[in-house]
Parts: C-alpha cells; structure tokens; sequence
C-alpha cells in the first residue's frame, strides 16, 4: 500500500477552513470540491495511458490518452458524493458506480445498503472516494467489493485519515492488491466514538445537513 499526503499550500488551506466550525454548508461543499480536484491531479498520477496520434493545424503527431477500459470513480454514500464533481471534473470520461456503506455507531463496523457496481471490472482502474479515513472499516468493504469483481487497481482518495484507519488498510489489503491511498492530511488519533481528531466532524452532516 502506497500512503501519499499531498503537501500543498492550496491543500492546507482549504483544508482548514473546512475544519472551522463555523463553516457554513454552502461553502462546506465548495470547498470540498476544489479540494478534491487538487487531490485528484495527484491521485491520478499513476493512471494508465496509451499512444494516440492526432493532427494539428501544423502536421501529425502522436500523443497520448487515457487506456481502455476507462476507469471507474466510485463515491462511498452518502458523504463521498460531495467529492464526485471534482473527481469528474479531471476525468470526465470516467464511468461512475455507488455503493452505500454506513458505519454502526455501536459496532463501528461498516453495513452495506446500496451497490450500483459493474459485475466485471476486471481490468479497471477504480477511484473510490470517501471524506474521512477513520477506523478503516468502510473503506476496507469497498476494497473487497471492487477486488472480488476483477478490478487491478484502486486508489483511494479521502479529505482526512487517523493511523488506526491506515494501520487497518495495510494489514487487510497486503499484497492482495496495488492499492494507493491519497489524503490531504494524516490527524492526530481516534476519540472514543471513532471521529478523527482534530478532525472535521461529521462530512456528511457538513455537507448536506442532519437528516
């Protein structure tokens, strides 16, 4: 597993701003976006491209675009739509599945309510994206998801992560996938109802309200 903390002034400072309290949803969300399409240059650094020739207003020449087939950016529900338009907006020919995943405030494990996945991904390339790395559980479910279907790679990109949610990543994945995770920042710890902290709070409440 591949760990890479985007190091940005752009990055620290919207960042910021979103962990401020008295941040209003509105700005919350555009934020949120910008945000994501800073990590997204990032996270897709490594993506697969083949030769393409083309021909200028001066002569041809041959380029490059991205491979076949296209790759998949899956936004874990709720929170992770709020990430969706500023993955789109770097790869807007990629296809987009969902899958809700809610964490048990109890348990603190992961429960499935939604799949909208291709059955086959075998040969994708898959983006999953999700605000907040905390315990690792979630995202651990989306991993296992997306590998039993075929996918080749899957790189993770998230706002915020704790240790305890990397440390879980890598013992779960292991060589069992090449797996990237992508963050604007690694926090401090996990508080005793598993929030990050310092934190950004709820995402998911941030974004779109308590409902």
């Amino acid at each position: 597993m591949r760990l890479h903390v985007v190091d940005h002034p752009l990055v620290a400072h919207k960042l910021t701003v979103l962990r401020d309290e008295t941040t209003d949803s509105p700005t919350f969300r555009l934020l949120v976006d910008e945000l994501v399409t800073l990590l997204a240059y990032e996270a897709t650094r490594e993506i697969a491209t083949e030769p393409h020739e083309v021909r200028t207003p001066i002569t041809t020449m041959t380029g490059t675009r991205l491979a076949s087939p296209p790759p998949l950016v899956v936004p874990i529900l709720r929170a992770g739509l709020g990430m969706l338009d500023g993955m789109s907006r770097l790869l807007p020919t990629a296809e987009v599945g969902f899958l809700g995943l809610v964490r048990d405030e109890e348990t603190f494990k992961a429960v499935t309510y939604a799949n909208r996945l291709p059955d086959d991904l075998t040969g994708r390339h898959v983006f999953l994206i999700d605000p907040m790395l905390a315990t690792g559980g979630t995202l651990v479910a989306a991993i296992d998801y997306v590998l039993e279907r075929g996918a080749r790679e899957v790189t993770a990109v998230c706002l915020l992560a704790a240790p305890e949610g990397i440390q879980l990543l890598e013992e779960h994945v292991g060589d069992r996938a090449n797996l990237t995770v992508v963050v604007a920042a690694v926090d401090e710890r996990l508080n005793e109802k598993a929030y990050i902290v310092p934190g950004l709070g709820d995402a998911g409440d941030r974004l779109y309200g308590i409902v």
